[in-house]
């Protein structure tokens, strides 16, 4: 119970947050990329979080936990923070001032990219079940090198950049897409510590690093 509440909390607080960011700089609820957008990410996250809730509780509690305790993660995660509020907040601004908008079927297709990174997140999390928002090493924690894992090193950090460069255009947003294009930096900079910090503290994570050479993309990088 004392999860279920935890997790409640956090979802409503969430819905809330991305409304007001949304729809308060837009100046009116009528914008329909904003409520396809908080359709598609929080519909699909509900969903998720009771499975979790039934299936794998310890894992629901892992992705709740979102305090970094290393200083250059806390970093990353704040300054992650600030290109979301700014980012949706241009993207809300460019309806109330009518700024350059995107075609409609932009906000169609990116959707659909939408939905299908959101799916690719969905097994990353079936295939690892150590998963958490922060980096650490949890007791009994393996390497996962099958599946998604055994094709880039962090499938679910791919995951995210698809879904985040798709946000601003769902909401029809150059400007707000210009802004997002910072996240692949500030996950570049995460990968690199948490790959330091996961070949000091996991065992195998060395050799896992050898047999799979790409980080985030396949043949790239």
């Amino acid at each position: 119970m004392k999860l279920f509440l935890q997790a409640i909390v956090k979802f409503l607080l969430g819905v809330v947050l991305v409304g007001v960011l949304i729809f308060l700089p837009a100046g009116t609820f009528s914008f329909f990329g904003g409520w396809l957008l908080m359709g598609i990410l929080f519909i699909p996250m509900l969903l998720a979080g009771v499975v979790m809730l039934v299936k794998n509780p310890a894992l629901l509690k892992g992705r709740l936990d979102a305090k970094e305790k290393q200083k250059e993660q806390s970093l990353v995660v704040k300054l992650s923070g600030l290109m979301f509020m700014v980012g949706f907040t241009v993207s809300g601004l460019g309806v109330r001032f009518d700024w350059y908008r995107l075609p409609e079927w932009v906000t169609y297709a990116s959707a659909a990219v939408f939905l299908c990174a959101y799916a690719l997140y969905a097994e990353v999390m079936r295939e690892n079940t150590y998963l958490s928002r922060t980096v650490k090493v949890q007791e009994g924690q393996k390497v996962v090198d099958t599946g998604l894992y055994g094709i880039v090193r962090h499938p679910m950090y791919f995951a995210t950049v698809l879904l985040f460069f798709s946000m601003p255009l769902v909401l029809g947003s150059l400007y707000g897409f210009l802004i997002f294009l910072a996240y692949p930096i500030l996950i570049a900079v995460r990968i690199k510590h948490e790959e330091a910090f996961l070949e000091k503290e996991l065992h195998g994570y060395a050799e896992y690093k050898q047999k799979v050479k790409h980080r985030l993309i396949p043949f790239v990088w």
